[in-house]
Formats: structure tokens, sequence, C-alpha cells
């Protein structure tokens, strides 16, 4: 029992090490509150709030602008519930917060972008920066004013220096991935002319699918944000001009006309996606699947095979435009949700791999045009073995 808990200590604190080793830089919050007048505000109305490090070197006019990932709010009910959390509220916000993996300022573990001026911006609004509602329900106070924070945190890094930008790369995990997906065009026509602009999603592709009781609940799910947040305005043009608002917060319906060079980092099983879109709670009121989407190595036949199927899926609304030098794709087989702020899987030893390369290799090489990699989609799971399992990753936080 002694040597158990013994080791059992040292395990923690190799884990410790290994944290302090790779996510040393923190950095502090910095709130808008000249925001507030124009009213972007978080949903409990408190200022949206972003973190810089400042950039140095040869990345003094290069930045990285990432959006902070975090689901949606679909009706009064689930807003109010993150009201009074980071997710609603930046007086909920931990300060200072740790960068690493794309956001590091470490050669060895970010190579491409670790001088740039990496900025995250937190989220608050509940539905990926799009929402913008006018009147403020006098018993809920809920602000759906995403669209808002957008605006006002892009123009305050631009008098910071953004104005001059010679490079730009905006990205975003999850919730925030599709963010950078939705406003990479507008994104683009604010930074200088000339300027190479660039965007990034990571584990923001999210698919239209029905889930395992043959229902469409994420297309539900969408069509409720986009109604209470009031994002159709916000949603892309060529989209809305042609399909229902809703349909448009599905990427493989706007990706096509996006005209910005643009990056989809996704694994093919995503976890997030296996939890929330195939397999929710709502389809699975037996709890068949907890096991599963907790691991993938733990999955029934019956559910590897739906799990198959959802990654052929998956692919097939992928863009089709496979030869374009100015897209790419790292499409891995990992059971996994956001790869690029996890220095785990960005960049270092042990990190996974797609044909021999690493996720920061392939992201760097195609933002500054090297090595081309575009479009890589991995082999059906199990086949890819740099692969760690979400449980593995859920141990080490």
């Amino acid at each position: 029992m002694v040597y158990s808990r013994m080791g059992q200590w040292l395990n923690f604190l190799v884990c410790i090490l290994l944290l302090v080793k790779t996510e040393g830089l923190t950095v502090e919050i910095t709130y808008l509150t000249s925001a507030v007048a124009k009213g972007a505000v978080c949903l409990d109305g408190s200022p949206p709030a972003y973190h810089l490090d400042k950039g140095s070197d040869t990345g003094v006019n290069s930045w990285l602008v990432h959006f902070e990932g975090g689901g949606w709010c679909h009706n009064v009910t689930n807003c109010l519930a993150r009201k009074n959390t980071r997710l609603g509220s930046s007086k909920q916000m931990a300060t200072p917060l740790a960068f690493s993996g794309i956001m590091s300022n470490r050669k060895q573990f970010n190579p491409d972008f670790y001088n740039w001026n990496r900025v995250k911006i937190r989220y608050c609004d509940g539905a990926s920066f799009t929402g913008d509602v006018e009147e403020v329900n006098p018993e809920t106070k809920l602000h759906f004013r995403g669209a808002r924070i957008y605006v006002a945190a892009i123009e305050e890094l631009l008098a910071k220096g953004m104005k001059n930008a010679e490079n730009a790369l905006l990205s975003g995990c999850s919730a925030g991935g599709l963010a950078s997906i939705l406003h990479c065009d507008s994104f683009q026509a604010l930074l200088p002319k000339g300027a190479k602009v660039k965007c990034l999603s990571d584990a923001g592709y999210f698919v239209n699918v029905k889930d395992v009781s043959g229902k469409p609940h994420m297309e539900t799910y969408f069509n409720d944000v986009v109604t209470l947040h009031g994002s159709e305005k916000n949603l892309p043009t060529s989209c809305t001009s042609k399909l229902d608002p809703p349909l448009c917060f599905f990427p493989q319906n706007v990706v096509q006309q996006i005209k910005t060079p643009l990056f989809l980092l996704n694994p093919a099983y995503d976890s997030w996606q296996i939890k929330h879109v195939l397999a929710p709670t709502v389809a699975d009121p037996g709890n068949t699947w907890k096991a599963c989407k907790l691991d993938i190595k733990s999955c029934s036949a019956a559910q590897l095979k739906a799990m198959q199927d959802y990654r052929t899926q998956f692919l097939s609304a992928l863009p089709k435009s496979a030869n374009s030098s100015s897209e790419g794709m790292y499409i891995d087989s990992c059971h996994v949700h956001c790869q690029s702020e996890l220095q785990r899987l960005w960049f270092m030893d042990g990190s996974p791999e797609l044909e021999k390369t690493k996720i920061a290799k392939a992201v760097g090489d195609w933002f500054h045009e090297k090595t081309p990699f575009h479009n890589k989609i991995d082999c059906p799971y199990p086949c890819n073995p740099t692969c760690p399992s979400n449980k593995d990753l859920v141990k080490e936080l």
C-alpha cells in the first residue's frame, strides 16, 4: 500500500513537472471595459476580456488571434446556467491564464508562432461570437452580444498594433474553431492589404448528421442557438442567401465560399462530437455509450461500427476542392478534441503524427508555404499508433 501510494505521488509529480516545463507562461487578463458602452458584453453584462502576450524580434508584426471554445447555450435555462461561470461572465474568468501549444512562447514547443503577438479572446457569449440582440430581458438580464464582442476585441487589437500586421492567423478551438470559420473572411477584410492572413479551425468542423436514435439532434440544437442569439445577420451571407440561417452554423455549408486560406484541424473521431452529436444523452437514455464515449477502446462492435459510419459522413462533409494550394487539412484518426491548445498534442515528443508529420509542423508549413501539406486524411481507427486515447489525456489533465 505504501509503495502504491508512493508510485501515485511520483506519477503526480511527473505530471506537474511536465506542465511546468511546457506551460510555464502565464498571461494576465485584459478587460475590455470600453466595449460595455457599445453593448459588447458577456451573457451577464460584464465586459469581455482577452489575454495578450506581445511578440518579439521577427514576430513583432505577426499576430495570432485565438478564440476560446466552450460549447453553446441554446435556450434561456441553459444560458442562465452559464451566466455565473467563466463561459458567461468575465468576473469568473481565471487570471492569469496558461499559454501552451500554439500559444506557447517557447520555440521548441511552438516553432512557427512562438514569438508572434499571441492573443486569446475569452468566450462568454454562448454562440461562437455571432449573437446580437438589442433587447435585454428584465427578468433574466441575459445579453446576447457575441458579434459585438468580436468587433470590439478586433478593434482593440488593431489599435494595439495589429493594423501594421504583416502576418495574421485567426484560430480557435471547438466553438472557437467554428468562430474562426464564420469570421474568417471578415477578419481578413480588416487587416492591411498585402498582409498574409489565414485561418485555422481546430475541432470546429461540426457536421450535420443524425444521432444514434436517427434524429437530427445537432440541427435542432443549432436552430435554437441561432434563433435565441439573433445570429442570422452575422452569419456569412454567401450561405444565408441560399439556405436557412441555422444551416449556416454548420461549416460544411460555409467553407466552400470562404475566400481566405483556411486550415481544418480535426479528428475524424472527434471525442466531443461522438459524445454530443452522434450519441447525445437524449439519444442514449440507457447510457449504454458512457464507456465508449470516454475511451474508444471500450466501444462494442456495434458502437465502433456506428463511429466508423460517422467518420464516413464526416469525411463526405469536408470541402471538395482538394487541390487548392491555399487550403490545408489535417484529419487524424485520434479520439480527442482540440489539438492546438494542448502541448501534448500540438508539438512535443510523442505527439500525434499523420504521414510522419506533427500537427504544429503541418500548420506552420501551410501558413508559411514551405513544404506542402494539404488535405491529409488519416486511415480509419485503429491504424495510427501515435494517437493517445482520450482517456489518457483526461488522466494527464
